[in-house]
C-alpha cells in the first residue's frame, strides 16, 4: 500500500519520502513503483517523461528524522493497531507542529490512533484502496478532534490525487469494509459448512453477481490476516455475533496461509496457476 500511495503521488506532482522497516524494504517499494510505472508507460496511461519525473520526486528516507520537513505523513503499517500506535508514538516528535498526519487503516478508529499522537486535532483517516494506483476511491475519515482545516486540506489533497472521495463517520470498518468483509466473511462460513467449494463459490459470485473477482480471491488477494483483524475489529467494535470470524478462517491465518503474499490461502499459487485449497 506504501508503495501504491507514493506512486500516486508522486505521479500528481508531490515530492515523496518513502520510510519502511529496513533501508532494504525502501529499496524493494522503489523497484516496485518503477515497475508499475513502467507498466503504465506499455498500457499508454502514461508517458515516458511523466514516468521519469514521478521517480525523480520519490526517495527512501532512511530514519523518521528526516520526516522533520513534510506537509503531510500517510502511515500505512499493516493492519494491527499496536504496531500502528508505535509508530505513531515514534513518527510525530520529529514532525514540524504544522504537519499533519494521516492514517491509511482499513478498520481501525481514527479517534483511538489520534489519542497516541501529539496532534488529535491535525490527524485523520485517509484509506486508500487497494492497488492504489488503479481504485478510483478514496475513504476519508475524521477523528472526534479533526479540525476542519485539516479535514478540507486533506480533501483538497486526495481531490488533487485524482481520486473519488467517500466521507465516512469514524465507526469500525468505515464504509467498504463494513460491507465487504463480512461478505467475505460469509463466503468463508459458506466454503466451511460445505455449501460449496472454493471454485464453485468464487464462480457463483463471478458469474450470479457479476464481481470482477471471487470473494475467496478476494481474500487471497486482500490478505487473510487483514481479513481476519477486520473482522474481529468489527465485532469486538459492535459486539454483534454476525461479524464473529469464520473458524476456518482463523485456521488457514494460523496455519500461515495468509494469501497471494504467503503463497497459499483459499488457492494455492505456487503452481503455473492457482489451485484451490479445498
Amino acid at each position: 500500500m506504501g508503495s501504491g500511495i507514493a506512486h500516486v503521488c508522486a505521479l500528481a506532482g508531490y515530492e515523496v519520502k518513502l520510510n519502511d522497516v529496513s533501508v532494504e524494504r525502501c529499496e524493494a517499494g522503489l523497484a516496485t513503483i518503477n515497475g508499475n510505472l513502467a507498466r503504465q508507460v506499455s498500457s499508454g496511461k502514461i508517458g515516458e517523461e511523466a514516468r521519469q519525473s514521478a521517480l525523480r520526486l520519490i526517495s527512501a528516507a532512511a530514519s523518521l528524522e528526516e520526516m522533520s520537513d513534510v506537509d503531510l505523513v500517510i502511515e500505512s503499517a499493516i493492519e494491527n493497531e499496536e504496531v500502528k500506535r508505535k509508530i505513531l508514538r515514534e513518527l510525530c516528535p520529529h514532525l514540524s507542529p504544522d504537519a499533519i498526519v494521516a492514517t491509511n487503516t482499513s478498520s481501525i478508529s481514527i479517534t483511538r490512533l489520534a489519542s497516541v499522537s501529539d496532534r488529535p486535532e491535525r490527524f485523520i483517516g485517509i484509506h486508500f484502496m487497494n492497488p492504489v494506483p488503479v481504485m478510483e476511491l478514496v475513504e476519508l475519515v475524521r477523528g472526534i478532534a479533526t479540525e476542519d482545516v485539516t479535514f478540507e486540506t486533506a480533501r483538497a489533497f486526495v481531490t488533487s490525487l485524482g481520486k473519488t472521495i467517500a466521507v465516512s463517520e469514524d465507526f469500525p470498518a468505515f464504509m467498504v469494509n463494513r460491507i465487504l468483509l463480512p461478505m467475505i466473511n460469509e463466503a468463508i462460513y459458506t466454503l466451511y459448512e460445505g455449501v460449496g467449494t472454493v471454485e464453485a463459490i468464487d464462480t457463483a459470485m463471478r458469474l450470479g453477481a457479476r464481481h470482477p473477482m471471487g470473494p475467496l480471491e478476494l481474500a487471497d488477494f486482500i490478505g487473510l490476516d487483514t481479513c481476519l483483524s477486520i473482522m474481529q475489529m468489527l465485532y469486538e467494535g459492535l459486539a454483534d455475533s454476525k461479524y464473529r470470524p469464520c473458524p476456518l478462517l482463523v485456521k488457514y491465518v494460523e496455519a500461515g496461509w495468509l494469501g497471494r503474499k504467503a503463497q497459499r490461502g483459499f488457492y494455492d499459487y505456487r503452481g503455473e496457476k492457482p489451485v484451490p485449497t479445498r
